[in-house]
């Protein structure tokens, strides 16, 4: 059964798509891991780091995007031919084992979903509200993957900033969560919010089904050093003071032009560049945490 990731911050611009897209090509062309990258964003970011805007717009007017799966779990269209199998772009930027899920600028409808949750509600009078909706938000994306949850090794959802639907879904649905940083004030109150968010969740989905979900890691995305050396060291001492060694990455990700050079070819760094120090430290990133994986798995087998 598949590793199931959420690279999530309840703040935007930490850096989650690069993280994700990175990871997943390395674990797929340095480690060859069957890898699937769902993007939950309807800013696409996931998508077009590792697809063109022209070959979406081909995967998209084919309505084979998550929007298709979705529309289908609030509608319940009996009459629905494709499956998530149809939906996934396989080997990506031509590495066996690297394969996307489409995001799509539009994925759901709240009014819709709000509906059709609140007849729910009326049929089972017993019910409150809130447990419908808890219920469908903890089984949205769990069902939508799960006919293909046996066949990767990891499946890594790029979770939208903020806390929405889909967000909350991907985490419920997530064995473990990464948690990319800025060391800067405001990113670091998207870690407290993130943390204080999913201590909640836990708590709301008590009586449904328990969630295991556990801080994988926080990884910090540098910007240039230069004079912001000294500052950024202090924030992230901050953050290390607060959790433990084994919650942090030990590497960090320089953002070099190189990166943002790989956003314009839509390709990640690791494959557009790879002699750049942005992609040696994801592969070094890679590295670790496959060890984090390792670790968290023999804890398992030995506390069962």
């Amino acid at each position: 059964m598949g590793t199931i990731i959420s690279t999530v911050n309840m703040k935007g611009g930490v850096g989650k798509t690069t993280l994700t897209v990175n990871l997943a090509t390395c674990l797929a062309k340095h480690h060859q891991k069957r890898v699937l990258v769902l993007d939950l964003d309807s800013q696409i970011s996931a998508t077009l780091s590792l697809i063109s805007p022209h070959e979406f717009a081909k995967v998209r007017k084919k309505r084979r995007t998550l929007s298709y799966l979705l529309d289908n779990a609030i509608t319940h269209n009996p009459w629905s031919k494709l499956n998530i199998h149809d939906l996934i772009y396989p080997n990506v930027c031509n590495i066996d084992g690297l394969e996307l899920l489409p995001g799509d600028i539009e994925l759901y409808d709240e009014y819709l979903v709000s509906e059709m949750l609140h007849q729910q509600a009326v049929e089972k009078s017993e019910q409150e509200f809130q447990k419908v909706w808890d219920n469908f938000e903890q089984v949205l994306i769990k069902k939508i993957i799960e006919p293909v949850v046996d066949d990767y090794d990891f499946i890594i959802m790029d979770c939208a900033p903020g806390y929405n639907l889909l967000t909350r879904s991907g985490i419920a649905a997530s064995n473990y969560y990464l948690l990319p940083a800025r060391p800067e004030p405001l990113s670091l109150v998207g870690i407290q919010l993130l943390e204080r968010r999913i201590a909640k969740l836990k708590e709301s989905h008590q009586n449904i089904e328990p969630l295991n979900i556990n801080l994988l890691g926080i990884t910090f995305i540098l910007s240039a050093g230069g004079l912001m050396g000294r500052y950024y060291k202090q924030v992230m001492k901050r953050v290390r003071d607060d959790y433990y060694p084994h919650q942090l990455f030990n590497q960090s990700i320089p953002m070099d032009v190189n990166v943002a050079k790989a956003v314009d070819l839509f390709t990640p760094v690791v494959v557009a560049m790879p002699n750049s120090s942005g992609s040696k430290a994801f592969v070094k990133l890679t590295e670790e945490f496959l060890a984090k994986i390792k670790v968290n798995e023999e804890q398992l087998v030995t506390s069962s």
